[in-house]
C-alpha cells in the first residue's frame, strides 16, 4: 500500500520513495507526493531520479488501487530507491484552483443551497456546474463579489481523515447531487475552509483562501433546465 503523502501535506515538493511493482512503463512506489487524480482535478506531473538518471513522469493513475507512475522510458527495477520531484509551478496553480472551487462550492450552498452537478478544472481554470433554476449576470457579479470576499477573508485550510461512519454524520458533506464516495471506503479524507466549507475531499489545497489570489467568473452559461454552469479563472 502506498502511503500518500499528499493526504497530510499538499506542500512536499520532494521525496524519497522505493520502487515496489512496475505496471507497463510505470512503477508503483511505497510512499509518493504525486496526486494520481480525481474530483475534476488532474493528475501531477514531475520527475523520478537515481543518481545520474531521470525519468519524466507524463502521467499518474489508479490502477486496480495502486498508484501508478507513468514514465517517458523504461521504469527501473523493483527495489530501486528513487528522488520524486513534482513539477510544483503546476502543482501549486492547482492547489489554488482547487481551493477556489470550494471557496465558490462553499458560497453558492451557503447562500444559495444549489448542490453540485459537476466539475473539472486545469491549472488557474475551472468550472462547475449547480442546480440553478436560472442564471443571469446579476447573479453571476454577486457570486463573485462574495467569492472574493471570502478569498480575502484568509480562512484557514485544514484536513483530517475520519471514519466513514463518523465523517457521515457531518450535515452536508457531500455537496454532489450523486454520493461518489465507495461503500468499500472505511476511512473519508475531510477538507474544512474555516467557518465556509466543509467536505469529503481526496484532492491538494493551499493552506489559507487569501493564497488563492483574485478570482474572476469568466463565463456562465446553461447546461440544462435546471444545471447552470460558472467558468472561474485565477491570476
Amino acid at each position: 500500500m502506498t502511503e500518500l503523502l499528499y493526504h497530510a501535506d499538499s506542500y512536499i515538493r520532494e521525496f524519497d520513495a522505493q520502487v515496489t511493482g512496475v505496471v507497463g512503463g510505470g512503477v508503483v512506489l511505497d510512499r509518493t507526493a504525486f496526486y494520481p487524480g480525481g474530483g475534476g482535478q488532474p493528475c501531477d506531473l514531475g520527475k523520478l531520479s537515481v543518481e545520474d538518471s531521470t525519468w519524466d513522469v507524463v502521467k499518474v493513475k489508479r490502477v486496480e488501487g495502486q498508484i501508478v507512475h507513468t514514465l517517458d522510458r523504461d521504469p527501473p527495477p523493483v527495489g530501486t530507491r528513487v528522488r520524486g520531484e513534482l513539477d510544483w509551478e503546476r502543482r501549486y496553480a492547482l492547489m489554488r484552483t482547487h481551493t477556489a472551487m470550494h471557496v465558490l462550492c462553499g458560497v453558492i450552498w451557503r447562500d444559495y443551497g444549489a448542490s453540485v452537478t459537476g466539475g473539472n478544472m486545469q491549472p488557474l481554470r475551472g468550472r462547475m456546474d449547480f442546480e440553478f433554476e436560472h442564471m443571469h449576470r446579476e447573479l453571476v457579479s454577486e457570486i463573485e463579489e462574495k467569492i472574493n470576499v471570502e478569498v480575502a477573508a484568509g480562512r484557514p485550510v485544514s484536513t483530517r481523515i475520519l471514519p466513514r461512519e463518523e465523517a457521515f454524520q457531518i450535515p452536508d458533506l457531500i455537496r454532489t447531487k450523486i454520493n461518489l464516495l465507495p461503500p468499500h471506503i472505511t476511512e473519508v479524507r475531510v477538507v474544512e475552509l474555516e467557518g465556509l466549507d466543509l467536505q469529503a475531499d481526496g484532492g491538494t489545497h493551499v493552506a489559507n483562501t487569501s493564497d488563492v489570489g483574485a478570482m474572476r467568473i469568466a463565463d456562465y452559461k446553461s447546461k440544462g433546465k435546471i444545471n447552470k454552469r460558472l467558468v472561474v479563472t485565477l491570476e
